[in-house]
């Protein structure tokens, strides 16, 4: 095993540096996108994204949107054990992926306490009102 360290000493490091950096980006990117939720985004009809777009170019931002998700998505789940917003960030992506079920899962996850009392925690630093939260 440590002559295995030793012949990656690099790839440990990269993979040390881009933990770090992840930590400190969703410290700082994941409370500024739950303060920009609109506080009726659980309980609010669904609109198409981007409507008076081009479908080309929607596509493209589609396709975007869903690979900052799943990088958040796969970040998320790595901070379950490592340092980080575990949890939040992976409501967070859930939020930007697209996928069967999306509406039900968001939902579900948003009427646990724990969840929506910190979001509205952070929201309440930033001025913000609480998130409406879906009853049924």
């Amino acid at each position: 095993m440590i002559e295995w360290i030793q012949a990656n000493e690099g790839l440990i490091v990269a993979i040390s540096g881009a933990s770090v950096v992840t930590f400190l980006a969703t410290i700082v990117v994941i409370p500024l996108l739950i303060v920009r939720m609109p506080a009726d985004y659980f309980v609010r009809k669904k609109v198409p994204l981007w409507p008076g777009l081009r479908p080309e170019l929607r596509m493209v931002l589609l396709v975007v949107k869903n690979l900052f998700g799943g990088i958040l998505l796969l970040g998320g789940l790595a901070m379950l054990v490592l340092p980080g917003q575990g949890v939040l960030t992976i409501l967070v992506a859930i939020m930007l992926l697209n996928f069967p079920g999306k509406w039900r899962l968001e939902r579900w996850m948003i009427r646990r306490r724990a969840i929506h009392r910190t979001i509205n925690w952070i929201r309440a630093k930033r001025h913000r009102p609480p998130l409406c939260i879906p009853t049924g």
